[in-house]
């Protein structure tokens, strides 16, 4: 994965907590994730395609999903409210369609969110589009952001395309 698309994402989640959450966002280093397994417990998950594909997950333990959920939603959620997988989904939409933004030159579409709820869930994508975790933090607990995405068939004929007419 090309690592100039790591900035955008990052850049969005600092915009969407601001603005959303009233809560400003401290990153640590980003790695490269090893495993299939989900980070935390609870992950809101969007799917890439167009120029590029992939997923964008944004993981949370419990305990900061409530705290988070709960304050995008401006009332107390718990794990059984509906309000509570819809505000994980979204905040992962918000992060997801910010970032995208900034994909200068590429169409990029994004899935409507899709939430998982529960220890170990299993996501798969790792072999074929190896994902970049980012750590952060917030008042509202720790969460990772994890972005997987390569070009696809339609961005890498596109490419050559340009460079025949331009060579």
């Amino acid at each position: 994965m090309d690592v100039k698309y790591i900035n955008p994402f990052m850049t969005a989640v600092k915009n969407v907590f601001k603005t959303m959450l009233q809560m400003d966002v401290q990153f640590g280093k980003p790695h490269v994730k090893t495993e299939e397994g989900a980070s935390h417990d609870v992950s809101g998950i969007i799917g890439l395609s167009g120029d590029v594909v992939g997923a964008v997950i944004v993981s949370f333990p419990r305990l900061a999903a409530t705290r988070i959920a709960s304050a995008f939603a401006g009332m107390d959620l718990s794990e059984s409210d509906d309000d509570f997988a819809d505000a994980i989904g979204e905040l992962a939409n918000m992060i997801s369609g910010n970032a995208k933004k900034d994909f200068d030159g590429l169409r990029v579409f994004i899935s409507t969110p899709s939430v998982v709820i529960g220890s170990n869930h299993l996501i798969r994508n790792t072999k074929v589009t190896p994902r970049l975790v980012i750590p952060c933090t917030c008042p509202g607990g720790s969460f990772v952001v994890e972005v997987g995405m390569k070009a696809s068939g339609n961005a890498q004929n596109q490419e050559q395309e340009a460079a025949v007419a331009v060579g």
